[in-house]
């Protein structure tokens, strides 16, 4: 029985909700659900999504803060600019982070890229043409 629920898992392409906060904070998903995970990490979406997990947890943290016997004012003071560090940073770091967990999983790292790329295709084509007196590649930069 026990093998029958492991193919069970194994077939899955998209995660349960136990898996999805594992794989949101540290954990690898199956083989079987990489397709998910790389529309996860480098699709429509992903900088969002990353800095929404990384907010989660900091907010947690700070709602104490938020019960401390003191004026608002001081409770705003105490609490606010963690927050905004943690978020800047989360900010600055979706890139990297991303690129981190698509290698941790055994895909492109190049993949955080492809949006950005086939969205400004024609500026990379025109650049190209304009200062390089050629046609750029198929599959050149990519």
């Amino acid at each position: 029985m026990v093998h029958d629920r492991e193919v069970a898992t194994s077939l899955r392409t998209k995660p349960n909700p136990w898996e999805y906060v594992k794989y949101a904070y540290w954990a690898r998903l199956p083989k079987s659900m990489l397709d998910w995970v790389a529309d996860d990490l480098a699709g429509p979406g992903a900088s969002v999504r990353m800095v929404v997990r990384w907010a989660v947890p900091c907010i947690i943290v700070l709602i104490p803060m938020l019960f401390v016997p003191a004026d608002w004012g001081v409770r705003i003071t105490m609490t606010m600019p963690i927050l905004l560090a943690y978020l800047f940073f989360s900010i600055a770091l979706n890139r990297v982070y991303r690129r981190h967990r698509l290698v941790q999983h055994g895909l492109d790292p190049e993949l955080v890229n492809k949006l950005e790329r086939e969205k400004n295709s024609d500026l990379y084509d025109e650049y190209h043409r304009k200062y390089r007196g050629e046609r750029r590649r198929p599959g050149a930069g990519r």
